[in-house]
């Protein structure tokens, strides 16, 4: 008796995320399914799909999504794959294999793929969540850092939080926009877990004569009202009269939809998985 080949897209994958790895997966998937079996829907909660958030520094200046752009990430041609942009899964029902988007949809699965990835740690200090406050993780980030600094002007002053790589790239940014960039970092020395003693001090020289003010082993405090848009407290007692800050201070994995769907995860976060990515719901 012969095999009998299942019908074209008669299987469905739900992929939660559209970063570079969800992309990727999409990508591997299309290339490996000979028999076309599978139909894939693709839930991106940013409005742009998948582009290189490696490389997001590169954004400023040219201002161009599309430099950034993984290629394929539209998947023109390709009837198998719905990529719906700027929406979230909301819920997860494990037993009915469905899952519930925010535009209210509810999309059935024989496979799901969560590529949920990380969001910025933002520090719960009083005035975290002012508008001049930002995040450094998006595209949408950069143009709200944009359309703030051009608002304040040239020569204002803009506050990073955290000084590993991300937020010196993240200072930099802001020194590119015109703006006097200071750096913020708790530990006490820039990059604290990338470089020691030595190298904090010399890298403090390097980036203080490229025109950044640093910050060392002080926290941030407050941020309250100021003449320029908001004052920055600082644990020492100082403070930085600035027209934005931005956040960089890490990570943390994005689980939130897996803890309620009742998926396993680390004791410190993040989607528990064997060597071959499969997660405790089989």
């Amino acid at each position: 008796m012969s095999a009998t080949t299942a019908p074209r897209g008669s299987k469905s994958v739900v992929v939660i995320g559209h970063g570079m790895v969800g992309h990727r997966f999409v990508e591997a998937l299309r290339a490996r399914d000979e028999e076309q079996q599978w139909s894939v829907t693709v839930l991106c909660e940013e409005p742009l799909p998948a582009y290189d958030r490696v490389g997001l520094s590169s954004y400023v200046g040219s201002w161009d999504p599309k430099e950034l752009a993984l290629a394929g990430n539209e998947y023109e041609g390709d009837d198998l794959v719905d990529l719906r942009l700027g929406t979230k899964a909301e819920n997860i029902d494990r037993e009915a294999r469905r899952v519930t988007t925010s535009a209210g949809d509810v999309i059935e699965y024989d496979a799901l793929v969560m590529a949920t990835g990380s969001y910025p740690f933002v520090p719960p200090v009083p005035g975290h969540d002012r508008p001049e406050c930002f995040v450094y993780r998006t595209l949408d980030d950069l143009d709200g850092i944009r359309a703030r600094s051009e608002a304040a002007g040239p020569g204002a002053v803009g506050v990073v939080v955290g000084g590993g790589l991300l937020g010196l790239e993240a200072a930099n940014a802001l020194k590119l926009l015109g703006m006097k960039a200071h750096v913020v970092e708790f530990a006490p020395r820039l990059m604290p877990l990338q470089v020691d003693e030595g190298g904090g001090a010399l890298l403090a020289r390097l980036v203080t004569d490229l025109g950044l003010t640093v910050h060392t082993g002080v926290g941030t405090s407050a941020i309250s009202d100021g003449p320029d848009g908001i004052t920055v407290e600082l644990s020492d007692g100082s403070t930085i009269d600035a027209s934005l800050l931005v956040f960089s201070a890490g990570v943390r994995p994005q689980d939130a939809l897996a803890r309620e769907a009742g998926i396993d995860v680390g004791e410190r976060g993040g989607i528990l998985t064997d060597l071959g990515c499969q997660t405790s719901d089989e």
